[in-house]
Parts: C-alpha cells; sequence; structure tokens
C-alpha cells in the first residue's frame, strides 16, 4: 500500500486548508502552528485569522490515491487536516462543502475527520456523512474525554459515520473510558522540544481498558523530544491495530 504520511495510523495525509485556533491543552505545543506558522509563515494561528485553502493540485491527490486503491482492492486511510480542523468554526462553509463532495466522489478512501471541536459535527453536517467517513475526537485527559464521549457517542447514532475513533495524543493524564468510548483508541504521548510525558501505565490501562470494551487499540508513540518519538513499542510490542473494513 502506497503511504504518503508520517502518522503511524494513517496511510495518507490531505490538507484541504490551514490553519486553526487553540481550543484544547491538547493544543498547548501545536506542532501544526509551530511548522506552518512560526518556522514557514504559511498562516497565522488563532481566532480571527484567515484560514488558507491548500491549491488544485493539492486537492487532486485524492483522486490519485482513490484510483490507485480501485486497482489494488485496498482501502487506505486518509487523515484530513493535520494542519487544520475540518469543524473549525472560522472555516469558510463553501470549502466543507468542496471536501465532503470529494469525500463522496473518492469512495476506496477511508476518511479519517479528527477535530478538537466535536460539538460542531452534528450541526454542521445535518447528521448526514460521507459513507465513507470516520470522525474522531481528540481526547487528552478525563475531562475531556468525559466531556466529548457523548458527543461522538451521538454522531455515531445520528451520523452513523463508518467508524469513531479517540486520538488520545498527547495523553496527558490517566483516563477511565466506559460503554461510549470509540471503537478505535488511538494513543500516544507528546513529541517535540516541550513534550510534556507520557505516563506508560496511563497507557497499559487504556490498552487493557480497550480489550475489555472489545475495542481497537493502537499505540502511536511513546513521546519526548528525541528524532525517534520515544519510539512506537508498548512493553516491547508494536500496536498498529486499525478497524477491519470490508471492501468498497
Amino acid at each position: 500500500m502506497a503511504e504518503n504520511s508520517k502518522i503511524e495510523w494513517t496511510d495518507h495525509t490531505f490538507n484541504p486548508w490551514m490553519g486553526c485556533t487553540k481550543v484544547s491543552p491538547a493544543c498547548d505545543n501545536c506542532y501544526a502552528e509551530n511548522l506552518m506558522d512560526t518556522r514557514y509563515g504559511q498562516v497565522s494561528w488563532g481566532a480571527g485569522q484567515p484560514r488558507r485553502r491548500t491549491t488544485p493540485s493539492n486537492w487532486s491527490k485524492p483522486r490519485k490515491w482513490d484510483r490507485d486503491a480501485a486497482k489494488t482492492g485496498e482501502r487506505p486511510f486518509v487523515f484530513c487536516a493535520s494542519l487544520a480542523d475540518v469543524f473549525d468554526n472560522e472555516v469558510d462553509p463553501e470549502w466543507r462543502f468542496d471536501l465532503f463532495k470529494l469525500i463522496e466522489e473518492t469512495p476506496n478512501l477511508v476518511w479519517l475527520l479528527l477535530t478538537k471541536r466535536i460539538g460542531n459535527v452534528m450541526k454542521m453536517t445535518g447528521g448526514v456523512l460521507p459513507i465513507n467517513a470516520a470522525v474522531g475526537a481528540t481526547m487528552p485527559n478525563q475531562f475531556e474525554y468525559d466531556r466529548d464521549r457523548m458527543k461522538l457517542a451521538e454522531v455515531k447514532r445520528e451520523a452513523r459515520p463508518l467508524f469513531t475513533f479517540g486520538s488520545f495524543e498527547p495523553m496527558l493524564g490517566p483516563i477511565i473510558l466506559d460503554r461510549n468510548a470509540p471503537d478505535w483508541i488511538i494513543v500516544g504521548g507528546e513529541s517535540g522540544q516541550n513534550a510534556r510525558p507520557l505516563n506508560i501505565e496511563w497507557a497499559r490501562s487504556l490498552k487493557r481498558q480497550a480489550a475489555e470494551l472489545g475495542r481497537v487499540f493502537n499505540f502511536k508513540q511513546v513521546g519526548g523530544k528525541a528524532a525517534d518519538k520515544g519510539g512506537h513499542e508498548l512493553d516491547g510490542r508494536t500496536y498498529f491495530d486499525r478497524p477491519q473494513l470490508i471492501a468498497a
């Protein structure tokens, strides 16, 4: 399977636009802001700052991935908006309409829509999602899990995505799951110069809970300042599992 992403739980990364506003403790050391604002000056971060739509040539890439997937019979995962948030209030709604049209027109791809604004999903979609879209919420601590788990469960119940997922990255404290936990549990420590440490027992606990609840567990990285992001193993094993899908 072709890979066009350095993110371990996806095959491709696609950014329809860039720019965002920090809304969570998970955002404190935002890599996207550090890269596209501070380092490259491509877009300014924050409320009231214009988001920047990417080029037509970039928007054409998913169509090629879809054609390739149709030939091989594979269903690659596409992480959408690593440098933004699909459900950002300050994004032009027409851009989101164009994105959903693109998703619908690339049925061999599995689109991963991860957001820190899970409460916006139902009102911004009318409860209707492309059938090849999965929806996830970033939940770095117990407070945000407790706040957002029911909102994500509502999306699953009403909008019927392929599956739901939780990004517990950066994991900033111990988290107790419940029966409303998402289908896919992705865990990771923070990376970068200001990385906050991951207590490995927090990750072990989520692995145990995921097994008890029948959820798919993925451990992305230990985190830290090192170039290898602390490594990908949890207690000597790699856990890159994904939800199982039938062919498109």
